[in-house]
């Protein structure tokens, strides 16, 4: 029986140059994302907060922090997937947006040390209230709508592929379709509150219908790459081509809803912001819950993973553990405690290790050396282990309605136990974090670099394997 291959063939010297590019602009902004994290803890530190010159340091480097490790990290990698293809058209406009985002996250991450931020923690896209960071903030977005134009595009401008390949590509336009239909939200939003709305409230609605939105992509990228490492790492997928190109399209359709609510309600009114929690909450489950379970059947049938490909397949498990738990909390959600936070962790975590997982699949193919050896196997269950104690302190401490964005000192023993068990989580996380980055360098350095033309082998595809 021979294996269907969600993969797709390393692409040319060209297109591979700016994949690299997009992918050491993610990882960068997850390395100045920690050193932000490093701040925000002495901000709060006696002596070091005095010489601090800004009146809000801890909010104004934990805006800047979420935005490089959430909102840099997934558009970058989505960079990374959107390049990956033989395609030589548009490559001018490829190389644009990714100075453009390159640019504008250089001015996001100086903006904090060219004055008093007045950081508004809105959600989504929490900002600082600073030219230079707005500024950051455009040109980071005019590259991305720039790579979002050349990624639809180019979608299909491939010849003889496969059928694994042509379900991966669709999979990859409609990703690109959703980011464009966010653009489009984000457009109207703008146009639409109301003059009366300032600060918080206005920047809440200003990206309230553009971020759920652009979740429906990320969640495309995740099952891409969770079909690709279940793939890779030996399994062999009962779902056909055919059917995962039609689950990729009922994922997109909740999208089409989205101008209904544009023109049902007001942008600045509380219908708008119900019906795209709604959206988001049904929604997200039309692609990811088939594709998941066919991708969990695979991976309990191969139990083991193919020769070398244990790394993508722990990935693989703890992204779906993760991505799934905050699923389910979403569910549990009654009123604004740190249940809130535990879904959307959860979530956020699950689509992270699936592209760590598969960052560590692509850097042989894109001329970097395999990352191997007892250490890289161990990260994702560090990283992830240590995200699922994180999340269930939030969740066990929001059953005590522990409040959300709260800094309250008079909470019950339970209350504690449970922030406590975050706290924990969180250090040990950290660490599986940074284990990924280390490997990640040790693996880019110019001293284990191979030759761009170098191609890199499938090991383990179309080879008989027993459960």
């Amino acid at each position: 029986m021979s294996v269907e291959q969600f993969t797709l063939p390393a692409p040319a010297r060209n297109a591979r140059r700016l994949a690299i590019g997009w992918l050491l602009l993610g990882l960068g902004a997850l390395v100045v994302g920690g050193l932000f994290t490093l701040l925000i803890v002495l901000s709060r530190t006696p002596y070091f907060q005095q010489i601090v010159p800004f009146v809000d340091f801890f909010h104004t480097a934990l805006v800047v922090h979420v935005n490089l490790t959430v909102l840099v990290w997934f558009l970058a990698f989505a960079g990374v997937l959107w390049s990956y293809t033989p395609s030589r058209r548009w490559l001018a406009a490829g190389r644009g947006a990714l100075l453009l985002a390159v640019a504008g996250t250089v001015l996001i991450v100086l903006a904090p040390f060219t004055g008093d931020g007045q950081p508004l923690m809105n959600n989504y896209v929490p900002v600082l209230q600073n030219p230079v960071f707005f500024a950051g903030l455009g040109l980071f977005g005019l590259g991305f709508a720039l790579l979002v134009l050349r990624a639809v595009r180019t979608a299909f401008d491939v010849d003889n592929r496969s059928g694994g390949e042509s379900a991966l590509r669709f999979g990859l336009f409609v990703a690109a379709m959703a980011s464009l239909s966010a653009l489009a939200a984000l457009a109207m939003s703008y146009l639409g509150i109301d003059d009366g709305f300032e600060g918080l409230a206005y920047y809440d609605r200003l990206f309230w219908g553009s971020g759920h939105i652009i979740q429906f992509s990320h969640t495309q990228m995740m099952l891409i790459a969770w079909l690709w490492l279940a793939s890779a790492s030996g399994a062999r997928l009962r779902l056909t081509p055919r059917v995962t190109l039609l689950l990729f399209a009922l994922g997109l359709s909740p999208v089409f809803a989205v101008p209904a609510i544009y023109v049902a309600f007001d942008v600045s009114s509380g219908g708008h912001l119900f019906w795209f929690i709604q959206l988001m909450k049904f929604g997200g489950a039309v692609a990811a819950v088939p594709i998941g379970l066919a991708v969990l059947l695979a991976v309990l049938e191969y139990r083991r993973p193919a020769p070398g490909r244990a790394l993508e397949r722990n990935a693989l498990w703890f992204s779906m553990l993760l991505f799934g738990a905050g699923g389910a909390l979403g569910f549990l959600i009654n009123g604004s405690n740190v249940t809130v936070p535990a879904h959307y962790h959860g979530s956020i975590v699950g689509i992270t290790l699936a592209f760590m997982g598969l960052t560590y699949h692509l850097l042989p193919r894109l001329g970097f050396a395999a990352v191997t050896g007892r250490f890289a196997r161990w990260q994702p269950g560090i990283y992830g282990g240590g995200q699922l104690l994180h999340i269930a302190g939030l969740a066990w401490s929001g059953g005590y309605d522990v409040a959300r964005k709260s800094t309250a000192t008079q909470q019950s023993f339970e209350q504690v136990a449970g922030m406590g068990l975050m706290g924990l989580g969180g250090l040990v996380s950290i660490v599986g974090g940074l284990m990924f980055l280390i490997l990640v360098y040790r693996s880019m350095r110019p001293a284990r670099r191979r030759p761009l033309g170098v191609g890199a082998a499938e090991p383990g595809f179309g080879q008989p394997r027993s459960g």
